[in-house]
């Protein structure tokens, strides 16, 4: 298994790419931040940076949208990073909460997003595409070029493009249940295409926090670290449910049943631990849909992962241990996970 960092691009960079440096002597093998220009810096300038100070990290957006950047620009950025440091981008893409909504704009369609996704690939990897009766190709790119492209999706539409289209499905929490589901969605979407499902990278992402013992304390302190996430995730839910409604054969009650409670959300605190709007995620949602407790509880979850077809662990490294996570996964976690 494959295991990556996610972070914020919160001033300083340096700490950024220090944080990216100590992933990658740990033994992670993916760098993904957010992409949210008006909440955090631009991560494509810090990604130079973050490839310049490591050997083998790849790195890309968790997830990127195709609203905020012209699609030609996006691609040109990937490639142009893929040529000065040998294919280390992946591009994470989806419909934009954040990005969209805090600069007063709709998330995106899947519609657009195929569109985008097409173009974006094409073009990074030196092929010839069409921007709306305009074909262009970049003629700077050498042969060998790659742009592989992940989507983030929990919809059975989204689900069913990411099978149908990407190379990679994100899916943003580590529930084991709904991992099952939505795995099973993307591949069984893959093969009525008539592509090999295995050919679908499949990534996990969520929190995770390393505790020295399973003590009520202990865990309590945990969860309410990264309470956080069930927010963030009940933004993507709450528009599930306004489409396909309560009680929908199309989403299963897993994911929708915890957002009754929910009154609204603040993006001047998205994916911060604290953030007061997050306070109607229950206990129960947080030991789900995170990595909590002790380093051979978090190794069993991630063998558990592992087998329903996991092919990558992201994890969020967003709460008061920031370094003590990478290191306890580096020391203990990794080499359990893949000895």
């Amino acid at each position: 298994m494959d295991f990556g960092l996610v972070l914020q691009t919160d001033p300083p960079a340096s700490r950024v790419i220090s944080l990216m440096k100590r992933a990658e002597r740990n033994g992670f093998t993916y760098g993904w931040t957010f992409d949210s220009a008006v909440l955090w810096q631009e991560p494509f300038v810090i990604y130079s940076q973050i490839l310049s100070n490591t050997t083998k990290l790849k790195v890309g957006p968790m997830v990127t949208n195709p609203g905020t950047r012209t699609w030609e620009v996006t691609a040109s950025t990937f490639a142009t990073l893929n040529d000065m440091f040998g294919n280390r981008t992946v591009c994470g893409i989806g419909r934009g909460d954040s990005a969209m909504r805090v600069a007063g704009r709709k998330p995106n369609t899947l519609a657009r997003i195929s569109e985008a996704m097409k173009v974006i690939r094409a073009l990074g990897r030196g092929d010839e595409a069409d921007l709306g009766g305009t074909v262009i190709r970049f003629p700077w790119i050498k042969p060998g070029a790659e742009l592989p492209v992940w989507m983030a999706a929990y919809g059975p539409k989204a689900l069913k493009m990411t099978g149908e289209e990407a190379d990679g499905f994100i899916l943003q929490l580590a529930d084991l249940y709904l991992t099952e589901y939505m795995v099973k969605a993307v591949r069984t979407a893959a093969a009525e295409a008539g592509r090999d499902p295995a050919d679908v990278k499949i990534c996990v992402a969520a929190p995770a926090y390393v505790t020295a013992d399973d003590s009520p304390e202990a865990l309590a302190h945990a969860r309410e670290q990264c309470r956080w996430f069930g927010g963030m995730v009940g933004n993507h839910v709450a528009d599930l449910v306004s489409k396909y409604g309560e009680h929908s054969a199309a989403v299963p009650d897993e994911l929708t049943d915890y957002i009754k409670s929910r009154e609204g959300y603040d993006y001047s605190h998205h994916g911060r631990s604290g953030n007061p709007d997050t306070q109607f995620v229950p206990d129960e949602i947080v030991d789900r849909f995170c990595l909590i407790g002790t380093a051979e509880q978090h190794i069993a979850k991630l063998n558990a992962l592992r087998e329903l077809g996991v092919d990558q662990f992201a994890l969020y490294d967003m709460h008061d241990a920031q370094e003590e996570v990478i290191e306890a996964y580096g020391s203990t976690v990794i080499p359990a996970v893949n000895s």
